[in-house]
């Protein structure tokens, strides 16, 4: 039977961007091959089928429209742009602080790549540190970018 809203299913996939890279995949081998299990310190336990309701916003929207109307075995290639991934990038989203004050509320030296918690549940990335100032990127770190998504239904119930 076809997929629908309301329907919990389970899911392997493997995320490229447009270039090819992976950056998130549910197949340990896809992982091990594109180095993602030495870059997330993972295990092949880590590594899973994707399961969740189909219309309840728990993925991304391109997803979960793409999977509408499939069925358990089937597989596809779905692109989907950012507006239906993690939105665009913005600018906004972008601050810049004095390395003092960075300081006193992360408690951390100012260091580019250092990922933050903010107490809003932001999360965000040190950008840059220059002349006194930090940069914190609070861009989901695929905003604005275009995602190919292959997917294979393993379970519908």
């Amino acid at each position: 039977m076809p997929i629908e809203p309301g329907d919990t299913v389970t899911v392997e996939y493997v995320g490229r961007l447009e270039d090819g890279h992976v950056f998130n995949t549910s197949r340990y081998e896809v992982a091990a091959e594109h180095g993602l299990v030495e870059a997330q310190g993972a295990t092949r336990e880590e590594y899973t089928p994707l399961t969740f309701t189909v219309g309840t916003d728990a993925v991304i929207a391109g997803l979960d429209e793409a999977l509408v109307g499939m069925t358990a075995g089937e597989t596809a290639s779905v692109t989907v742009p950012p507006e239906e991934a993690y939105g665009e990038f913005d600018d906004e989203r972008v601050r810049r602080y004095d390395a003092e004050t960075f300081e006193a509320m992360v408690g951390q030296d100012p260091e580019v790549g250092l990922h933050v918690h903010a107490e809003n549940g932001l999360h965000g990335d040190v950008t840059a540190v220059r002349d006194g100032e930090v940069e914190v990127d609070f861009n989901h770190e695929l905003a604005g970018k275009t995602l190919v998504l292959e997917i294979e239904v393993v379970d519908v119930r």
